[in-house]
């Protein structure tokens, strides 16, 4: 257990964030107990001037390692002195506070983090930022080295990265539009892994029509206010090809009918799961003009996917893929996780070959991330003993595998609870890339979702700023509530 003691819980989660990555899994209680393996007691003076950190440490080590850099170990000689806040400027005293504790962690334990104290979701955002205001690639990585203590290998790839970004997110039609999501909450069963929002199809099957009316209903709103031509389309879930070949062709007329999706820079549908994936459905998607799909095993190992709970073989994934390629798709994504239960180095290495054997145009490396909702976590004690593994070496093997394809690294995003502290990276081939996936991340353009589970965020030009609204969950809700769904995007999109 973690113990961490403030008197003021302004940086509280900032703190627990490096923690949580230094020490994964850990339980976090807010008093001094017994057996604690670090307790970080935090104060805030009576001026609210000035925070002093003391961090006592109880865990293992062999040695104590100090800065291996100037900037580290600068921040290490001063490592008992309290930290100047700054109540005008967040940001500035989150990153004092956070390099400071990194430091001492480090000293602490003898290890460090790729991505140093960087514990946000969109580490390539800092270096796209950067770019924009006219700083050179190699300042860059100085900087985020020196300022948030990253390894140059996870620096050089978020500014190659950033630079990709750069020029791709150029090809949207439309630098002021807009990005529809359409959410599908859907799926044949629950991963062992996952914390989206999703219901298995067999129990909801009959209550699809009233899920797609409500839907539809959001969407016409949407191109009322927002208008008939989103930059990228993304129809997401759950697992829209859960749906019946009858349902998703309703979908897609919708969609067509009321979007000018042919005008769009790309119109992507996941078709994740390979055991929702069928002829008609793929045939479907091909008459309505879908330019991109996703065809994703997670593993190519049968033992895990039995573990995981995918009811489908490795077989069934390579003939999925096969079949999408006979009926003329040439952009297909594929998705895999490192860190799965009982995975080890080789076991992702039988995957990278047999997906090298497919040749998919893109593909989505992740970490895996234990989230709050999934099962993993929920019924940790059923899985205690499942061993989780993800290196380094691991991580570097995909990358290799990945450019061996010739699909090069186009966008990043990191996530709590990541199984070694790594990150999520999607390749493609040159012209392959999904722009949809930058925007997200990026935050580059709004973004409007419809359906249960999504969120809208508005970027409002010319003030840095964006505002979000969310839509329930629950599917029983979103069919009751859709007409307040659409108040709340009213509400944040205005009339007009």
């Amino acid at each position: 257990m973690i113990g961490i003691i403030l008197n003021d819980n302004a940086y509280e989660q900032d703190i627990r964030e490096l923690l949580m990555a230094f020490f994964p899994g850990r339980a976090f209680v807010h008093e001094m107990l017994p057996g604690l393996e670090l307790c970080l007691i935090g104060d805030l003076d009576e001026s609210r001037s000035w925070f002093r950190m003391q961090v006592v440490f109880w865990g293992d080590y062999s040695h104590l390692i100090w800065g291996n850099t100037p900037a580290e170990q600068k921040e290490l000689d001063h490592f008992d002195e309290p930290i100047a806040v700054n109540y005008d400027n967040r940001t500035e005293t989150k990153n004092k506070l956070k390099r400071r504790l990194y430091v001492i962690l480090k000293a602490l334990t003898g290890r460090g983090l790729p991505w140093g104290s960087l514990t946000g979701i969109r580490p390539a955002k800092i270096a796209l930022t950067l770019l924009g205001e006219g700083m050179q690639e190699e300042a860059i990585r100085k900087h985020m080295r020196e300022l948030y203590f990253t390894s140059e290998e996870k620096a050089r790839l978020c500014v190659e990265i950033a630079a990709r970004e750069r020029e791709l997110l150029k090809l949207l039609p439309e630098k002021t539009g807009y990005s529809l999501y359409v959410g599908i909450p859907f799926c044949p069963t629950t991963c062992l892994y996952c914390s989206f929002t999703s219901y298995p199809i067999e129990k909801w099957a009959k209550r699809v029509p009233e899920y797609l009316d409500a839907l539809f209903q959001e969407l016409d709103y949407v191109a009322g206010r927002a208008g008939r031509y989103p930059s990228t389309i993304y129809v997401g879930g759950g697992t829209p090809t859960a749906l019946s070949a009858e349902h998703l062709e309703q979908l897609m007329e919708k969609l067509t009918s009321t979007f000018d999706c042919s005008g769009a820079a790309e119109f992507t549908v996941e078709a994740g799961r390979p055991d929702s994936i069928t002829r008609e459905k793929l045939m479907v998607l091909k008459k309505y003009g879908v330019t991109r799909i996703s065809v994703n095993p997670q593993t190519m190992n049968q033992k895990t996917l039995d573990l995981i709970g995918r009811r489908h073989t490795v077989e069934a994934v390579q003939e999925r893929f096969l079949l999408a390629r006979e009926l003329g798709f040439d952009n297909i994504n594929m998705d895999l996780i490192v860190g799965l239960p009982e995975e080890d180095a080789a076991d992702v290495q039988r995957t990278m070959e047999a997906v090298q054997g497919l040749s998919p145009d893109s593909l989505t490396v992740h970490s895996l991330a234990i989230k709050r909702a999934a099962r993993l976590n929920t019924m940790r004690d059923a899985y205690k003993d499942y061993k989780i593994v993800g290196t380094q070496e691991i991580i570097d093997m995909t990358a290799r595998y990945a450019r061996g394809m010739g699909l090069e690294p186009y966008y990043l995003y990191r996530q709590k609870n990541m199984a070694g502290n790594f990150e999520n990276v999607g390749y493609a081939r040159p012209g392959k890339a999904c722009i949809y996936n930058i925007l997200i991340m990026e935050e580059q353009q709004t973004i409007i979702g419809c359906g249960a589970g999504t969120t809208t965020k508005w970027i409002i030009p010319g003030e840095n700023r964006i505002e979000r609204v969310e839509t329930v969950k629950n599917v029983e809700q979103y069919i009751d509530r859709v007409t307040e769904m659409i108040e709340r995007k009213r509400a944040l999109l205005g009339d007009g």
